[in-house]
């Protein structure tokens, strides 16, 4: 059987923890900055911590754990 490949657009999307819990970064932030206000684009800032339902769903993307 062949080896299983990572998704490309995910490899450069996400990150693995050494925990297991997978990082992403902010949403909303490539354009209409103008009509939010400094605290929301402040907030935007940095990456999060996906939720366990969504991290079960890119892990399957990331066999090889990038």
């Amino acid at each position: 059987m062949s080896k299983m490949k990572t998704k490309s657009g995910a490899k450069k999307r996400f990150k693995l923890t050494a925990s297991g819990k997978v990082k992403a970064g902010q949403a909303g932030k490539r354009h209409g900055m103008i009509k939010r206000t400094p605290k929301q684009i402040r907030n935007k800032r940095g990456q999060v911590t996906l939720s366990p339902q969504d991290a079960k769903i890119v892990k399957k993307y990331l066999p090889n754990g990038l």
